[in-house]
């Protein structure tokens, strides 16, 4: 079945399109934030619902992993006439990213990967245990609403409480089904390319939150350090979500890094 994907903007010449994979929700409209900003700075932005999520409907493989997702961005790019991207992945998607970059070098012009990593840790596999708890015993409503908690820092769900309450509800109208949130979780818990990141050789941003309670942002600093081309962008506050929550220091770091890489 195709994947969903929409293309915002013109291409320049010379300059790759962005193509933006975000992370275990899998929704193209989690980059509402960025997507305006990117096009008005000249850009041509390709964004996509990921196989078995949201409007790309299917009943994931068994053993589905990370190396797929990366498979499936080669199918958008290919659909979108796009011969190289820069990768732009949350969580998740920063994962795809790296694979990508691994597996298909000759798409890759750059990265922007934000609060992602290289291997497991025990702390994320804690959350994650929890989250599938919730999950088996109690059901995909109750898995849901506890997911701000592990996005978004305590005082802007406070302050956003009816923009997170309709998304969760969004999320529970739009959930994928528990096999399908079971095996993309366990293909970013079997994620590990930390002995590899010496191969990928393209200009990388990182950018991390020190206040995610997800993922621990010296993950991101160990792909910073690991990564031949790769800075560090590291705020104190945001939340794994940060481009979000802050979404104007975000995309002013962003397009910062892009404008660096020579494009328009």
């Amino acid at each position: 079945m195709p994947i969903h994907h929409e293309v915002h903007g013109q291409a320049k010449a010379g300059a790759p399109t962005l193509l933006l994979s975000s992370g275990l929700g899998g929704s193209a409209n989690f980059w509402k934030p960025q997507i305006p900003a990117l096009v008005a700075a000249g850009w041509r932005v390709v964004a996509y619902d990921q196989r078995g999520t949201g409007r790309s409907p299917e009943s994931l493989k068994t053993g589905y992993a990370i190396a797929d997702m990366a498979r499936d961005v080669v199918e958008v790019l290919d659909a979108t006439d796009t011969a190289q991207c820069v990768l732009i992945g949350h969580a998740l998607g920063g994962l795809v990213g790296l694979q990508l970059a691994l597996d298909a070098p000759a798409r890759v012009a750059g990265l922007v990967l934000i609060n992602a990593w290289s291997k497991p840790n025990p702390h994320s596999a804690r959350c994650f245990d929890a989250r599938l708890a919730l999950l088996g015993a109690v059901g995909p409503r109750a898995y849901v609403e506890a997911q701000p908690i592990f996005l978004y820092p305590a005082d802007w769900c406070a302050a956003h409480a009816d923009e997170v309450q309709a998304e969760v509800d969004h999320a529970f109208a739009h959930f994928p089904g528990e096999a399908n949130m079971r095996a993309r979780i366990g293909a970013l818990r079997a994620f590990d390319v930390d002995a590899q990141l010496g191969r990928i050789a393209v200009p990388t941003l990182v950018a991390a939150a020190e206040d995610d309670v997800l993922v621990p942002w010296t993950m991101s600093r160990r792909l910073a350090e690991e990564l031949p081309a790769a800075i560090l962008d590291h705020v104190p506050h945001g939340g794994h979500a940060h481009s979000v929550t802050d979404a104007d220091t975000f995309n002013a770091t962003l397009l910062a890094f892009l404008a660096k890489m020579g494009n328009p």
